[in-house]
């Protein structure tokens, strides 16, 4: 067998195969996989016994099961008016500025993915983002620039005991 499909015979021994599993398991593939590849979708579908179209459209309506490769750390922005109007496109532009993309775009050296989504819960104190599965909130242009050169500065010290070992 194929790793996927180990992975997703796995999920579905874990979550049960009905039509009500299929969001768990593609949400089991995300969190392992990163993303869901057409064979991920192929894959499940076949699992659960539904049609292949109804795995993808389920995967296309929910923003956070991703249908293409992300960075490895997907940094998500809140696009409700009440983040609009507590500086959002700031909070984009020092983004872009950091990191060295656009919206929707990923780093070359696959770091970072830049996503605006839907509300994040947060909107009391907006504006806000997640950066995988962590909020961060009450943003500013020098808030994000320290949470990013954080992040880079964490990336490097990993990279550089990885080395030594």
């Amino acid at each position: 067998m194929t790793e996927m499909k180990n992975l997703v015979k796995s999920l579905a021994d874990n979550y049960g195969r009905y039509h009500e599993s299929l969001l768990p398991i593609l949400q089991g593939v995300v969190e392992k996989k990163r993303f869901l590849s057409e064979e991920a979708m192929v894959e499940v579908a076949r699992e659960i016994d539904i049609s292949a179209a109804h795995v993808f459209g389920t995967a296309s309506f929910y923003s956070f099961l991703n249908t293409s490769p992300m960075g490895e750390y997907v940094v998500r922005v809140c696009k409700t008016i009440t983040c609009m109007m507590h500086g959002k496109n700031l909070i984009i532009q020092e983004l872009e500025k950091q990191l060295k993309i656009k919206l929707g775009e990923t780093s070359h050296d696959g770091k970072f993915t830049l996503l605006e989504t839907n509300c994040l819960g947060q909107c009391h104190k907006g504006p806000a983002m997640l950066i995988n599965d962590t909020p961060y909130t009450n943003l500013t242009p020098d808030k994000v620039r320290d949470i990013i050169q954080s992040l880079k500065q964490n990336d490097l010290v990993s990279n550089a005991a990885t080395q030594v070992n």
